[in-house]
């Protein structure tokens, strides 16, 4: 297939193990990449130094988009954006019915609505988004449902979508184990050694946020040593 013929993806970005992974799996589905990052007061904002690697290690550099949300910390109200809420050190468990004070509000419907943008313009014909049901039990915004809902929207709120060209929204580790993700990157060779997944934004992780938990859990399950640095 010509370079001008290949189908396109756009990938929610965020330097983290997950999105990283949906890097490689777009690849190896035959798309040609567009990366797109934000920047939204996250506390760990390394990681867009994170996404920045990614994209170089894949080639597309150039058409990354690394996007300013300044305002969803002007709203604060999740431990990532707000300094006042701690980053949990507790992995809410699949039965957990509370949503973890990780949560960004409308952080996701604010992403793919962006995405979407930069789909339409770049001739994508998919968005790659790695939102996960299993581990992340209790983000409303990693659900099934919200995915087709936002789908629906999107055929209905685009130009593509009103002439019948459509854009998907892809997930595929949405019932994933984390260990299942790894086992499934490793194997199409994703730099993992480039990502990191930590809440707490230091240099190196800490091992400690939830997000680390499920990190390391995921790499053990799988049999393999997480590449990235450990206080």
């Amino acid at each position: 297939m010509s370079e001008n013929n290949k189908k396109r993806a756009v990938i929610i970005l965020s330097g983290g193990l997950d999105s990283t992974t949906c890097m490689g799996l777009a690849q190896e589905a035959g798309y040609d990449l567009f990366p797109i990052s934000f920047d939204y007061g996250q506390r760990h904002k390394i990681e867009i130094e994170n996404a920045k690697q990614v994209a170089e290690h894949y080639g597309v550099s150039a058409r990354h988009k690394i996007i300013k949300l300044d305002f969803l910390r002007d709203f604060g109200g999740s431990a990532l954006t707000d300094d006042t809420i701690d980053v949990p050190n507790v992995v809410n468990g699949p039965e957990s019915e509370e949503i973890p004070v990780t949560y960004v509000p409308g952080r996701n419907l604010l992403f793919l609505s962006i995405a979407t943008s930069y789909a339409e313009v770049t001739g994508s014909q998919a968005i790659y988004i790695g939102v996960n049901a299993l581990d992340y039990s209790g983000y409303p915004d990693c659900r099934p449902e919200f995915i087709h809902k936002v789908e629906e929207v999107i055929a209905l709120a685009t130009k593509v979508g009103v002439e019948g060209k459509g854009i998907t929204i892809e997930t595929p580790l949405i019932s994933w184990s984390k260990a299942k993700i790894v086992e499934e990157g490793l194997k199409i060779g994703v730099p993992y050694e480039l990502t990191t997944s930590c809440y707490n934004g230091k240099a190196e992780a800490c091992g400690e946020c939830d997000s680390c938990r499920l990190r390391l859990k995921g790499f053990e399950e799988a049999g393999s040593k997480d590449p990235i640095a450990y206080l």
